[in-house]
């Protein structure tokens, strides 16, 4: 018979999924709602960046869970599509789509740690991806304001562009 503390480990597992399956679902059913197909690839790119990228740093670091379950602990693959999905909203449609998506992964990853299946350093780096495959991925659905991160030896900015 498992204790109490495993079967509340489960409730929030299996919240974790619910809130990180309701995101992929946001992040694809908006642009199709709204017919916009382009946003829908941009979405499904992001969210298969952050899962690739995952699934790779998985592989390659071993990290044993909190509960001993296994050695995939790094990073966080329910928090990195999460918040992939969250960034791709965000970006896309601004931040009234993105402040309730970014309040559900972040609950994302608060459960991953409180279920114990994963160090809050797994659901950082996580969040990290995420973010990170989003901003690359995604533009504006409204293109007259964009403000596009660069990167070079020695230094990197953000360029903004304006069309009247």
């Amino acid at each position: 018979m498992p204790t109490s503390a495993q079967a509340r480990d489960r409730d929030w597992d299996r919240a974790s999924g619910v809130a990180r399956d309701a995101l992929v679902a946001a992040a694809l059913g908006v642009p199709a709602i709204q017919g916009d197909w382009r946003g829908d690839l941009m979405a499904a790119g992001s969210m298969a960046a952050a899962g690739g990228t995952t699934f790779v740093l998985k592989e390659l670091v071993h990290e044993r869970r909190p509960d001993r379950s296994d050695d995939r602990s790094f990073p966080s693959g329910h928090t990195s599509i999460s918040f992939a999905a969250a960034t791709t909203l965000e970006k896309r449609y601004g931040w009234q789509a993105g402040l309730p998506a970014y309040a559900v992964a972040t609950f994302v990853g608060v459960a991953r740690v409180v279920a114990s299946k994963h160090y809050v350093h797994d659901v950082a780096a996580g969040a990290g991806i995420g973010v990170l495959s989003g901003l690359l991925l995604t533009s504006a659905h409204d293109d007259r304001v964009r403000l596009t991160p660069w990167g070079a030896p020695g230094g990197g900015g953000a360029a903004l562009a304006v069309r009247f």
